[in-house]
């Protein structure tokens, strides 16, 4: 190979486009405490298939350190606590994970505020923001209600 087709392939490599990132849709409350984001169908890092998906988190709440306890304790994972997920067609869970819960490599959260007495909706969830929490639901009717104070899931 020549030193030219070399240096030429080395330069285009190093101005090759990253690949574009998938744009996550998601929104905070107006008080930006709660955050829920829609993670679309996909395949783990084995191939198996994951559904889609709604994470939700809260970034002070009253009932925080117990929840981090539960995902640490004896029949917890020993992992941090990082708030809930709510699949198409079950009911609403605590996640308890050791990482990311989506893939940054490829994709990229982009959150909207939702204004309070507005809802949001993607795919089969829809989600209304109140001053006291939000509430998400799928179509098959499970739900999470989260707020600063309490949190339920259904």
């Amino acid at each position: 190979m020549s030193k030219l087709l070399i240096a030429l392939t080395v330069a285009l490599v190093a101005v090759a486009p990253a690949a574009a990132k998938t744009t996550l849709p998601g929104f905070r409350s107006p008080s930006g405490n709660i955050k829920c984001l829609f993670v679309p169908a996909g395949r783990d890092d084995t191939g198996h298939r994951l559904s889609s998906r709604l994470l939700c988190s809260i970034g002070r709440a009253t009932y925080a350190n117990t929840l981090q306890a539960r995902c640490m304790g004896p029949t917890g994972a020993g992992v941090d606590w990082h708030g809930w997920s709510l699949s198409p067609t079950g009911k609403g869970t605590v996640v308890c994970s050791g990482g990311i819960l989506y893939n940054p490599g490829t994709q990229r959260p982009s959150y909207g505020t939702l204004p309070y007495g507005e809802s949001w909706r993607q795919a089969v969830f829809t989600c209304w923001s109140r001053v006291t929490g939000v509430s998400c639901r799928s179509r098959h009717g499970h739900g999470l209600l989260i707020s600063r104070q309490a949190w339920r899931a259904w």
